[in-house]
Order: C-alpha cells, then structure tokens, then sequence
C-alpha cells in the first residue's frame, strides 16, 4: 500500500490492509497548533486571573470584574471541551493504538501515518511538563521510511502509558 494510498483510506481499511490486528484504543494527539493553542489558553487564562486580582486591589469593582473574568473563563473552558468532544467524535487528530500497530489520522480525519510494530526500530519519548504547555511527544522510527511524530496533550495522557506498552509488547524500545 502506497503512501498516498494510506491517505486516502478510512482507518478500518487501513487496518485491515496492514494487518493491525485488534484495536487496543483511540487517544487524542496534536500538533503544533495544538500545542499553540494549549499556551494561548492558559496565557489568556493567567491574564484574567491576574486582572481580576488588580481589580480587586485596586478598585471596588469586584463584582464587576468576577463576572467578566467569570464569564471568560468559562467561556475558554467550554470552548475546549466542545472542541475534545467534536474532535473524538469524528476522529479528527487521533491515534489508533493496535495490537500489531498504530494508525495516526490529520486534522481533518484522514489517515496520515500507518505503521506496523515489525517497521519500528525506536520509540523516542519526551515530555515537557511547565506551566504553561504540558505534552509528550513522540518520535517513531521506522526502516525504510520517515519519521513520525505527534504530541499528546496534558500532564498524564492515556496515550503514554498505551503507546508504551504496545510497544514493549511488541519488542520496540
């Protein structure tokens, strides 16, 4: 199956093509906006908490300046939650974890990458755990064919532990 083959399929085709064998899971993963966007959040979030304390200082406006802080708040937290909620739903940027390999689909649904355990010659992890961004990312190398990399987003994601023992099980270190 040709690259641009894999691109086009579904990822039940793609996993039936390959030989993936039994699904294990389906996690979420990000790329570089992703992980944008996760900073923008939390900047966005840090300012507002920080002008709510300046207007509780320095004004008697306080229960002015809750309602707006409030109102944003949770305006960015819903909007996020709505985005988790549509992306799981239509299967935009996951991971389909196999017992004979993994599936990576794009932003818009599609398979990106297909790779079977047996192609793999090194899993690389790195995490970057800070205030602001929180993500694991994760390098695949394959003989004979590129690299493939994707991020999974928050401090303790279920994709680490899944990834991890998926390929240990398979004899990837």
């Amino acid at each position: 199956m040709s690259s641009e083959q894999v691109r086009r399929a579904s990822v039940g085709d793609c996993s039936e093509e390959l030989g993936l064998g039994e699904e294990r899971g389906s996690y979420a993963v990000a790329g570089l906006w992703g992980c944008l966007a996760q900073l923008v959040r939390r900047l966005f979030a840090g300012v507002f908490v920080g002008l709510l304390v300046c207007l509780v200082v320095l004004s008697s406006r306080f229960q002015k300046g809750v309602i707006t802080t409030g109102s944003v708040l949770l305006t960015l937290f819903g909007l996020s939650l709505a985005w988790r909620g549509l992306s799981a739903r239509f299967g935009l940027r996951r991971c389909y974890l196999y017992t004979r390999g993994l599936v990576v689909t794009s932003t818009f649904g599609r398979v990106r990458h297909a790779v079977t355990w047996s192609e793999v010659t090194e899993l690389r992890w790195m995490s970057n755990l800070t205030l602001l961004l929180a993500f694991h990312r994760f390098e695949i190398e394959r003989r004979g064919a590129g690299r493939v990399a994707f991020l999974a987003l928050g401090i303790k994601p279920q994709l680490v532990d899944a990834l991890q023992t998926q390929a240990a099980a398979n004899g990837v270190r």
